[in-house]
């Protein structure tokens, strides 16, 4: 194992460690996506009967769209933790050990994949429950596992870039609260692309968390489209690469300020 993979080990294992010692935040956490689940799937269900939908039930059509959400809202937050061991001198104790920089912000990039994928076999295994349809079977939902581990890093990444730089909590909140909502509305989560206006579709194709709609739902389909899985894929692959380099030269910008 070599030195930046068994650093990133250790501090997450840290993280996890102190995670598990807030039992009320794992809690809410794991129940909030299976109370969008049945809530945005018993608003929405009629729907499915709209000609054009293209979707056998809604259900089938929305669990990709509620994992994606919680990768998405999740990781937006991942910044605040970074910013609360700034302010409390913990990040300064970590810049004298012997330890790759890059590992610090990786760690919180694992953490926030761990929990993703954990929540993201909830919302699945929910909806198998509630009579969800996966025709794609296990590769189809290990790709929809893949881009939400991809979403997260990316704003995981991105909310621990902001932290650094601005090192003010509001400034994470109002861009959590900001960014939601017009990006998953601004996606196929909730409604098929054939019902959105056509400047949204527009949009939608620009968006990141649509890239990883469009993948997984390719995926999962009866008839995987691979090619688009691996456009969408990629792009998403690729951006989540450079948010994270972006954040790891954000923090050693931090670390020469200190």
């Amino acid at each position: 194992m070599t030195a930046i993979a068994a650093h990133t080990t250790w501090m997450t294992q840290r993280q996890l460690k102190a995670l598990v010692r807030q039992p009320a935040y794992l809690i809410i956490q794991f129940i909030q996506p299976a109370i969008w689940l049945f809530l945005f799937g018993s608003l929405f269900r009629k729907v499915a009967e709209l000609p054009g939908f293209g979707a056998p039930s809604y259900l089938d059509y929305l669990v990709p769209g509620v994992v994606v959400m919680s990768a998405l809202s999740t990781s937006m937050w991942s910044g605040m933790t970074v910013l609360e061991e700034i302010d409390r001198g913990i990040m300064d104790r970590f810049l004298v050990l012997p330890l790759r920089r890059s590992a610090i912000i990786n760690a919180s990039v694992v953490m926030q994949s761990i929990g993703t994928v954990i929540q993201s076999l909830i919302i699945i295994g929910l909806g198998l429950a509630a009579g969800a349809h996966y025709p794609g079977g296990a590769v189809g939902l290990l790709v929809l596992l893949v881009v939400s581990v991809l979403v997260a890093v990316v704003f995981s990444a991105l909310s621990n870039t902001i932290g650094m730089l601005a090192r003010e909590r509001e400034t994470i909140i109002g861009l959590s609260v900001f960014l939601l909502l017009p990006l998953t509305f601004l996606s196929t989560a909730f409604m098929a692309p054939a019902l959105m206006p056509h400047w949204m579709r527009i949009v939608a194709d620009c968006n990141p968390v649509n890239w990883a709609l469009e993948a997984a739902r390719a995926a999962m389909s009866a008839d995987p489209d691979w090619a688009r899985v691996a456009a969408q894929g990629g792009g998403l692959l690729a951006l989540a690469v450079g948010v994270t380099a972006l954040s790891v030269l954000t923090f050693r910008a931090y670390q020469k300020s200190v």
